[in-house]
């Protein structure tokens, strides 16, 4: 599964900080290695989050964490 931050972004409203929003999977296009077209799942992740209290640094860190535990659950049991 491929994740990207892309579409509508969820609104945080007082006193939340962030919010994650996750879309639904869907077979999608892609371009595998091979330069073949190919369909696979995709989901589309968003992160909104206020600036004045969380550096871009540390939110994109998180969003890259989230993704890569959804591609691989045993992420999740193993800690990695």
């Amino acid at each position: 599964v491929f994740f990207v931050s892309r579409g509508e972004p969820p609104i945080t409203t007082p006193p939340q900080s962030a919010i994650l929003g996750m879309h639904a999977t869907k077979m999608r296009a892609v371009v595998n290695d091979k330069g073949e077209v190919v369909a696979r799942p995709m989901m589309y992740l968003a992160l909104t989050y206020d600036h004045r209290l969380i550096d871009g640094r540390e939110g994109v860190t998180f969003l890259k964490s989230i993704a890569q535990k959804i591609e691989d659950p045993s992420r999740l049991l193993f800690d990695v």
